[in-house]
């Protein structure tokens, strides 16, 4: 009984009663939609596992099997499928957020929250290779050989992930188990990520401090949250119902061939501003260095960037590098899904150049404004 109570006083004071800056709007849904959509997740995860074989042999069978014999197994799948695509936008948004309005100021926070985008990373490709379509496959062997690149223990290490000589039954068992078990340690960051931001308070549209002008979260936005579920159920659902495979890619419904190599070899859109960066250095160590910068380099905003208004919003020229910066995004997005050929390999390297140099811009551009001020 008492610990029931602790349990009902603890979720009043961590949702009830949290106090709320009362200026933020439903920019801040974002979090609450990425709760959602891990849980969506995870439920719909290991409802696939009770059904999926992780064989060479057997696992693209099994997923068919899943769409064609298992009841509902067609929309479980697809809504597993779609709905990673979702938790990968509402991620870009829920960073893009925290950019704009100075997110990054809370270090821990954001910190905490760039490893979570990255664990789902590893855990996104991980799960697409468990379907053992062309696509799948190729995409495994082309992504576990960048580790090859490591000087001196590089061959070891692809080799040891493989287990074997190459991507087989022992790699898709391994990719299986530990697409299994990364999710549930995405909610012990998740749980760290929230704890962190009720001890700091959330930031806020005008970059006030965060002890003026609050509100309870419950009723003023919890009402936004729901709001923002329904919203984002009313798009998923028309994915999953009657647009299942318009992400997927044609070439992941033919069953694995090692002997058959895919014309263009690309990874699922959400990797494809990371893969176009890869690309785009034509020296195979250099690539894997800038793969892992453009995630990396995400954590240099808290330690980099102190100017005297929490929120870009009262920056112009800060509002424009922002705004150039989503652009430069979506521009290495679709560089990504082209072929390595004039003039898109050209573009790719400017593309590239222009991601990282944004970066310095942006510190020295509110240097410069805070002069002015």
């Amino acid at each position: 009984m008492r610990k029931t109570h602790l349990i009902i006083k603890l979720t009043n004071s961590m949702l009830i009663d949290l106090p709320t800056p009362s200026n933020i709007s439903y920019m801040w849904n974002f979090g609450s939609l990425l709760g959602v959509m891990l849980a969506i997740q995870l439920i719909s995860g290991v409802m696939l596992t009770m059904h999926f074989s992780p064989a060479i042999t057997l696992s693209f069978e099994t997923v068919v099997h899943i769409s064609q014999n298992v009841n509902y197994g067609w929309f479980i799948r697809s809504l597993h499928a779609n709905g990673a695509s979702f938790f990968f936008l509402l991620v870009y948004l829920h960073i893009g957020r925290g950019i704009y309005y100075g997110g990054y100021r809370n270090i821990m926070v954001w910190n905490i929250g760039i490893f979570i985008f990255m664990v789902m990373m590893i855990t996104a490709f991980l799960g697409y290779v468990l379907p053992w379509g062309q696509m799948s496959f190729w995409a495994a062997t082309v992504i576990t050989n960048l580790l090859s690149a490591i000087p001196l223990f590089g061959e070891m290490l692809v080799q040891w992930i493989w287990g074997g000589f190459s991507v087989s039954n022992p790699t898709l068992t391994r990719f299986f188990a530990l697409h299994f078990i990364l999710p549930f340690v995405l909610v012990i960051l998740v749980v760290l990520h929230l704890t962190f931001l009720h001890n700091e308070g959330s930031n806020n549209p005008l970059g006030t401090p965060s002890n003026l002008d609050k509100s309870p979260f419950h009723p003023y936005f919890s009402s936004k949250d729901m709001l923002g579920l329904m919203i984002i159920t009313l798009i998923l659902a028309p994915f999953s119902l009657y647009l299942p495979f318009i992400l997927s890619d044609a070439e992941n419904f033919i069953p694995a061939n090692p002997l058959v190599t895919p014309i263009h070899i690309q990874p699922e859109w959400y990797f494809l501003f990371a893969y176009a960066i890869l690309r785009s250095i034509p020296n195979k160590m250099g690539g894997v260095v800038a793969l892992f910068s453009s995630l990396l380099i995400l954590f240099i905003l808290p330690i980099t960037l102190h100017h005297k208004f929490q929120s870009i919003n009262f920056y112009s020229l800060g509002k424009i590098l922002f705004w150039s910066f989503m652009s430069l995004f979506m521009l290495l997005t679709w560089m990504g899904a082209q072929p390595v050929e004039p003039p898109f390999s050209v573009l790719s390297i400017h593309l590239t150049l222009m991601y990282f140099l944004f970066f310095p811009i942006f510190m020295m551009s509110f240097k410069f404004s805070d002069q002015m001020i």
